[in-house]
């Protein structure tokens, strides 16, 4: 049950908070439009702050700067002081609501820091440290949003979040080298005989690169069956958006791989078909699951998953009731569909 809490938000700024979205991820609005609306509505909001915070990092003038800034609105938020922003008060509301300890957006805010600061990783350890604070802490989030604070559960919405990140990678690896920017291990890249510093001076396919984005793929795939059952755990009604996402983000390594792990030449994408099919799948297999033993959570996610421990709150089962009619779903997608060829020829991220 969500805990009570203060209200910092306007109407006017969850309405804000929902324009700024449109444009986002296809990925996450295949997620959310999958959710209830009683999941949506603070899953949105949660999206807007962290969308907000990284267009204040990669798009001002000055990111050194816009990190402090941002590091100063999350203590005014923690302290149930927001700054003048409809994102602010909206993530205040969501901070409080359900009691997201401030360990998991400082570290959002870290991670960041490590972009802005060109860090490279020299192994797939260091790797998922850094994914963990981008993506870990947004997974760590939406398990207390929808209700679920338990060890077990987060450490797997951690996993899921890390899997999805090393997809963005795999992905992106030519957009980012363009943009002078390297997330492959480099001491795969060495292992294969690449030199970090030449690929990034002339970012070409390689069988050498191939090898390395094949194994971070299947680093990937590894920590998308450890999230698998946390989904289980998860209310009901949520389940389904929540494997459909997995799947349709996990497809794109299957594209990836079907482009020969060549991801310089282009940008691996699946199409609305596709991802059709997969929602479809989810839909059925989300009805036939069954929990199964979970594993501890991963090393660099650990200090996530200790701070929800923490911080724990009462939750209910009862407050989420079972929902989903599968012509809703059908529905859901149709409007996915058409917001994808609304907006062709943008990045899907």
């Amino acid at each position: 049950m969500a805990m009570a809490s203060p209200q910092f938000a306007y109407t006017a700024d969850t309405a804000a908070c929902r324009a700024a979205i449109k444009h986002g991820s296809l990925s996450f609005m295949t997620a959310s439009l999958l959710l209830p609306m009683r999941f949506r509505e603070p899953i949105y909001l949660l999206y807007a702050f962290c969308r907000d915070a990284d267009d204040a990092v990669d798009l001002g003038a000055a990111p050194e700067q816009a990190i402090e800034d941002l590091q100063s609105r999350l203590d005014a938020i923690y302290a149930g002081r927001p700054h003048d922003h409809a994102s602010d008060r909206a993530f205040a509301d969501i901070v409080h609501r359900y009691g997201i300890p401030k360990e998991l957006p400082a570290a959002l805010l870290e991670g960041f820091h490590w972009d802005i600061a060109g860090r490279r990783y020299d192994s797939i350890g260091e790797l998922l440290d850094y994914a963990t604070r981008v993506a870990g802490t947004v997974g760590a989030m939406m398990c207390l949003i929808m209700g679920r604070n338990d060890k077990e559960t987060v450490a797997r919405g951690c996993d899921l979040g890390l899997a999805m990140q090393l997809t963005n990678i795999a992905r992106d690896v030519g957009e980012d080298a363009f943009a002078g920017r390297l997330y492959l291990p480099t001491d795969w890249m060495r292992q294969e005989g690449l030199d970090p510093d030449a690929f990034l001076a002339t970012p070409d396919h390689s069988r050498a690169l191939a090898n390395v984005v094949s194994r971070l793929l299947l680093v990937a795939d590894e920590l998308y069956a450890r999230a698998n059952p946390g989904i289980d755990r998860l209310p009901s009604a949520c389940r389904t958006g929540i494997l459909a996402a997995s799947m349709v983000y996990g497809d794109i390594g299957r594209v990836v791989a079907a482009n020969g792990y060549n991801s310089i030449a282009q940008r691996a994408r699946t199409r609305h078909s596709r991802k059709l099919y997969l929602l479809m799948r989810a839909w059925v297999l989300a009805k036939r699951r069954k929990s199964v033993q979970c594993k501890d959570p991963a090393p660099q996610t650990k200090f996530l998953v200790d701070a929800v421990e923490r911080t724990r709150h009462a939750t209910s089962d009862d407050a989420w009731e079972a929902e989903s009619d599968f012509r809703n779903v059908l529905d859901t997608f149709n409007r996915l569909g058409m917001r994808e060829r609304s907006q062709a020829g943008m990045h899907s991220s």
